[in-house]
């Protein structure tokens, strides 16, 4: 009897599907652990998806200081599709809260979050804002930035419908979740977010962005060898993404020269918003990223990339 109305009493499923997240992990799980929202209502499912680093020895000493309900799955690298579908596959909450190994959220997010969901039942996905913070460097400020000026939409509107919410961050309800398929396990890099966006979306859902903040990578130090790196690999599994949704992406709106107008229309927004004049460079470091972003596209193109 303990065992089910300790099950019943779970609202809330935190997802933290991680790989080699040393150096992140342990302020990303603080930030959970220092959430207003109730913990007897909530559970942790951990998923290491293969780590070569301390990620699995920070899981096991976390272990210990976690004051919630807490379920760990490891094995060797298999992609985001499957990690996600892990959770989803154990979870006993209504709702997934995804957070990444390198998030860090305000105190009152979950809260936030969940108020909006119970207020609204025909939205399946709700995600706060990134902050507007200074990173910890110019490049890891730029990043940031960029990447909440590209959610400055409503995405309620027809223009939002091929933006992506993206998982970190975002709670979900599992019942859309599983109604449309879960996650495609076959996207083990990148897309597999947009990928159960676009299915949530044809099976009547709305999405939405709330005012909650949140931090991620870009509040790192971050390193243009790591940046271009990240983006050749988004390239480079774009490409089975497209396969399954053809015509989806607009291939002129990822040029370079496409993109650095996109960086100086940022730029403008970001400076209104910021007063940060380093923002005026956005449109060069847009150049290049999407520069990176074809090298790994057509890599993928050229191999004729297939996921097994």
């Amino acid at each position: 009897m303990r065992g089910q109305a300790l099950r019943s009493n779970i609202i809330v499923t935190v997802g933290i599907c991680v790989r080699n997240c040393e150096s992140t992990l342990g302020q990303a799980i603080e930030s959970v652990m220092a959430l207003d929202f109730p913990h007897e209502l909530m559970e942790i499912i951990i998923v290491d998806d293969g780590s070569m680093d301390r990620t699995p020895q920070l899981i096991r000493e976390y272990a210990k200081k976690i004051d919630m309900q807490l379920k760990i799955f490891d094995h060797k690298w298999k992609g985001l599709g499957y990690s996600r579908n892990i959770v989803v596959d154990n979870a006993k909450g209504r709702f997934i809260l995804w957070v990444d190994g390198d998030m860090l959220l305000s105190r009152d997010y979950l809260t936030k979050l969940f108020d909006y969901m119970e207020k609204h039942p025909q939205v399946a996905i709700v995600k706060g804002k990134q902050a507007l913070e200074l990173g910890s460097n110019l490049l890891a400020t730029l990043e940031g930035f960029s990447r909440a000026a590209s959610r400055m939409v409503d995405y309620d509107s027809q223009k939002a419908k091929g933006k992506a919410l993206g998982t970190g961050g975002a709670i979900c309800r599992l019942e859309a979740i599983k109604q449309t398929g879960k996650f495609d396990e076959k996207l083990k890099g990148y897309g597999e977010d947009l990928d159960t966006e676009i299915r949530i979306r044809s099976a009547g859902w709305k999405l939405a962005a709330i005012d909650a903040e949140f931090l991620d990578y870009e509040r790192c130090r971050l390193t243009w060898r790591n940046l271009m790196n990240r983006y050749q690999l988004r390239g480079y599994y774009t490409h089975y993404f497209l396969h399954k949704h053809e015509g989806f992406l607009k291939h002129y709106k990822m040029l370079p020269p496409v993109a650095f107008l996109t960086g100086l229309i940022q730029a403008n927004l970001l400076f209104r918003l910021t007063h940060v004049r380093g923002v005026f460079l956005l449109p060069f470091q847009h150049m290049l990223k999407m520069t990176a972003w074809y090298i790994g596209f057509a890599e993928s193109h050229l191999k004729g990339y297939q996921p097994s």
